[in-house]
């Protein structure tokens, strides 16, 4: 079975990929699996110089090629907030709930019809001695007055899709992989660069 290494410590992406990437014959392995110690600091204003910064600082420092994924959730009523700051947004510790906690905090009163937002992903794709590409991918949705669903990680429980009528909590691995904002950056990937995909073994 081929590898392929995620340069994340995030056990929720770590599922998603696994989800993802599976069926298609890739082991997946993050930073859990290879470099627990590694911690790279996210020093980008947006998403694509982030995921840059970490696929470039792992692959180098493992001598492989890596994808590193930066994403987030942009919400049109606090002016594109939580963005590049989604998984500290309450900072401190990441905190999923508490994070979930401030968005419903700071989104009290809005109307159904302004509470419009989108899950943004950047997947970057280095190599030793590679030039970094990236893929992006999103899904619309608008953000719910309280949780539902048990599913996903994040803000997966407030984040409704309008398209299937549900929260990204309420879907399976394989519903949410299927309108995902990850799950479209990494198919933007793979119609691109078929022989990156080829080379992570």
């Amino acid at each position: 079975m081929k590898r392929v290494i995620i340069a994340t410590q995030n056990k929720g992406k770590a599922k998603d990929f696994e989800t993802l990437l599976s069926p298609l014959g890739y082991k997946v392995l993050t930073l859990r699996d290879i470099a627990e110690e590694m911690d790279v600091e996210e020093t980008g204003i947006t998403f694509e110089e982030n995921a840059i910064i970490k696929a470039e600082a792992v692959a180098e420092a493992l001598q492989t090629t890596v994808i590193a994924d930066d994403s987030g959730l942009e919400i049109d009523a606090l002016n594109g907030e939580p963005g590049v700051y989604s998984a500290r947004y309450a900072g401190g510790e990441k905190s999923d709930y508490a994070n979930i906690d401030k968005v419903l905090s700071k989104l009290d009163g809005v109307l159904d019809e302004e509470r419009t937002a989108r899950f943004r992903c950047v997947l970057a794709v280095a190599a030793p001695g590679q030039k970094t590409i990236t893929f992006s991918g999103s899904c619309e949705g608008h953000i719910l007055h309280e949780r539902r669903g048990e599913n996903g990680f994040g803000y997966d429980p407030i984040f409704f899709v309008p398209t299937i009528n549900k929260s990204m909590a309420e879907l399976s691995p394989e519903e949410k992989a299927a309108i995902s904002h990850r799950g479209n950056a990494l198919r933007e990937l793979k119609r691109a660069m078929p022989k990156w995909m080829g080379d992570m073994e």
